[in-house]
């Protein structure tokens, strides 16, 4: 069984992989302060919780984008897991992936997991949106390449800012509101938000679409893309478990390398 963890900057998703099957997966709410110790306490929990057994893990796989939880993790699984091989997503490691990574100490090792993820699924000229701590844009090019990304704060980083920066603005749940006009502060802010994300989306993706002269497939994933996705013109896919789909081929990538 493979283990695959995606450590983000406002939740950690992971889960097991058995002959491309996730048999489980959880998420978690990321804590910068945490100790080795105590995430092995979480993670021990959640996968015995699971009826996962430390010895049918055999393979790992780590993506983070908070450098001062790799080497937490890393000691962390060499606990649980003393016989397991463990690979962690890096520069290094690019080489080896269908996907060719242009700037390879210049993105984040999540995206470079959705991109080889749709890359896998549905070929060149993909744009993957993910909708989480920022709104990005990863494109790969027709040439199997990561082209660029487009990055922007994620809706609820947005929704943060308005309740942290403004005396009368609460922080509130997203979902779409019943009018564009919204009649009471809670619908005016789902309106902004929701709504104007849509309208952000859709532009991304068709200035990128002009810009290469091509159509893409577009596939969405993170937590808020079932929110925003039906609203918009140009999303086609939703992949809840992309990243986690996209570690899963990296591992194999780098076994077989």
């Amino acid at each position: 069984m493979l283990l695959a963890i995606d450590v983000g900057n406002t939740n950690i998703v992971f889960g097991v992989n058995e002959n491309n099957e996730w048999k489980n997966h959880w998420r978690i709410q990321t804590d910068h302060l945490k100790t080795a110790d105590e995430y092995e306490v979480i993670f021990r929990s959640l996968l015995n919780g699971g009826k996962i057994c430390n010895t049918n893990i055999t393979q790992i796989i780590l993506s983070s984008v908070v450098p001062s939880l790799v080497h937490p993790f890393s000691e962390m699984l060499k606990s649980l897991y003393p016989e397991s091989k463990q690979t962690v997503v890096n520069p290094d490691i690019y080489k080896k992936l269908p996907v060719k990574v242009l700037n390879p100490y210049e993105i984040g090792a999540d995206l470079v997991a959705n991109s080889v993820a749709a890359f896998q699924k549905y070929g060149k000229l993909t744009t993957v949106i993910d909708f989480g701590t920022a709104l990005t844009f990863t494109t790969i090019g027709k040439d199997s390449e990561i082209r660029g990304v487009a990055i922007a704060p994620g809706l609820n980083t947005a929704v943060s800012a308005l309740a942290g920066k403004t005396a009368q603005l609460p922080q509130i749940h997203l979902t779409p509101p019943p009018s564009v006009l919204g009649e009471n502060t809670i619908h005016a802010i789902q309106s902004g938000i929701v709504f104007g994300y849509t309208g952000l989306v859709d532009s991304i993706i068709e200035r990128t679409e002009e810009e290469l002269n091509e159509k893409l497939h577009v596939v969405a994933t993170g937590g808020l893309s079932s929110v925003v996705a039906p609203l918009t013109k140009k999303i086609k896919t939703i992949e809840p478990l992309l990243t986690l789909d996209g570690l899963y081929h990296i591992n194999s990538f780098v076994s077989e390398n």
